[in-house]
């Protein structure tokens, strides 16, 4: 498999690159692709179907192919995949839950290899990205690669959007299914985000919405215990300062902790909507953001990786948002060192939560990490 990653901020620049990519006879026939909320993706989509192109398609909160980040641009990978070793799925929630959504996308996947591996991505600010894993299980189990990343909106945290070639919505699944037999899928998440004070009970939450930790309205203890403003009531306060500052680590026995990140506070009832489920009862721990090791750790990770997977054909980054404002120009510096690991091409974008599997561990739905899928035909 050939892959090319192109970017640019106008729609002729686009079109340019992608014409200049099949200047050698180059024939794509999937493109993954991660733009600004201001950018026309009725657009790049009509220049990819004229090439009878498949489309993997999510808005973003920033985009990159390497440590140049882009704002308010267009990232593409282009890919010359057979087209039977890939199926794309899109479907809307509508009246139906996310996990059922979720379900009937493993279903797909099952029914169309023998051995499926899933790349998702899904618009909604206040989607519970844990039912998708989930859903996706029901069917699949819990052995089956998933990674992908909740779609972005430019940080205004009003909509956002996923796309394939004929459709387009802000609550909606678009899955990239793959045939593990044919396209050998491995990845890793990571975080680095150190747990830090005392342990704490969540003791009333539903699904992704914490109301109380300790008995007391989560947005309150956190205003309390945190030292942050008093009027952190609006949807990107919220977000800057605790969601990329302090982020919940949610305590478990059987692995390592899991990163809740809060994405936005109600200021009714004090409550916290977070990215992905935080189950009542659940002991968790604030977090300190990672220090200037953390891209040694990242890139050690990404060894043990190429380790079992020494060459890629396609590099794919889903990294929070969150994470990229508590790192800021580290983050350039840690897709660059990611991307020189295989020294493949590479398209990426700043996400509002991750799926993908720790280094020993399953996967799962993430915040705050950084989330690499490495992909090789066999």
């Amino acid at each position: 498999m050939k892959s090319k990653s192109i970017k640019g901020v106008t729609i002729p620049e686009i079109t340019d690159r992608f014409d200049a990519a099949l200047g050698d006879g180059f024939k794509p026939t999937l493109a993954i692709v991660f733009l600004s909320m201001k950018q026309d993706r009725k657009a790049v989509c009509q220049l990819l179907n004229k090439h009878n192109v498949a489309i993997f398609g999510a808005t973003t909160a920033g985009e990159f192919i390497d440590g140049e980040i882009g704002e308010e641009s267009i990232a593409i990978l282009l890919m010359d995949l057979q087209p039977d070793y890939f199926k794309m799925e899109f479907m809307e929630t509508g009246t139906e839950t996310t996990r059922d959504i979720a379900r009937k996308i493993g279903e797909t996947g099952v029914s169309s290899f023998a051995k499926p591996a899933f790349i998702v991505a899904s618009g909604g600010i206040s989607t519970d990205g844990e039912m998708i894993v989930r859903g996706i299980e029901d069917v699949v189990g819990p052995d089956i690669p998933i990674f992908g990343g909740m779609a972005g909106d430019d940080f205004n945290m009003t909509g956002t959007y996923v796309f394939t070639n004929n459709y387009d919505s802000d609550d909606a699944i678009v899955a990239l299914i793959l045939d593990n037999q044919k396209i050998n899928v491995q990845g890793l998440a990571t975080s680095g985000w150190r747990p830090f004070g005392t342990i704490r009970t969540v003791t009333h939450s539903e699904g992704n919405v914490v109301y109380t930790i300790d008995d007391e309205p989560a947005l309150d203890l956190i205003i309390r215990y945190m030292g942050v403003s008093k009027d952190i009531d609006t949807y990107k306060e919220v977000i800057v300062n605790i969601g990329s500052e302090f982020p919940m680590q949610i305590q478990r026995e059987d692995s390592v902790p899991i990163l809740r990140a809060p994405l936005y506070a109600n200021q009714s009832d004090r409550s916290l909507v977070c990215a992905g489920s935080v189950p009542q009862g659940a002991q968790i721990r604030f977090s300190l953001p990672p220090d200037f090791n953390i891209i040694e750790k990242v890139v050690a990770e990404c060894n043990e990786v190429k380790a079992f997977q020494p060459l890629a054909d396609a590099l794919i980054m889903f990294s929070c948002k969150a994470r990229h404002l508590s790192l800021g120009p580290m983050v350039s510096e840690e897709i660059d060192q990611i991307k020189d690991v295989w020294g493949s091409p590479m398209v990426g974008f700043f996400s509002y939560g991750e799926f993908g599997k720790t280094i020993n561990g399953k996967h799962e739905f993430h915040n705050n990490t950084c989330s690499l899928v490495v992909l090789k035909e066999n």
